[in-house]
């Protein structure tokens, strides 16, 4: 289990390997912006600022956006302790 923080509100919970972030969120009661579920909207993008994540499917993210931080949350699995940023 790891530790996610999401600023700016310090809002934290555990995420396991076996789910993704936003379902972490989810299952912790945690209001968290999402649509589809699947990376194609966008709503649950938002800027890792510490940690490491993985995906089973690489995400349709630019080179750019993946070197700044940005990660689809509904995708993503933790693989550290991670820090957010909703933007």
């Amino acid at each position: 289990m790891y530790q996610v923080r999401l600023l700016p509100n310090n809002i934290t919970f555990t995420a396991s390997t076996q789910q993704t972030v936003l379902q972490a969120a989810l299952d912790a009661g945690i209001t968290f912006p999402n649509r589809c579920q699947v990376g194609a909207c966008a709503m649950c993008m938002c800027r890792k600022t510490s940690g490491e994540v993985s995906y089973q499917l690489e995400p349709m993210l630019t080179e750019k956006e993946q070197a700044e931080g940005w990660i689809f949350t509904c995708q993503a699995v933790a693989e550290s302790d991670l820090v957010l940023t909703l933007d």
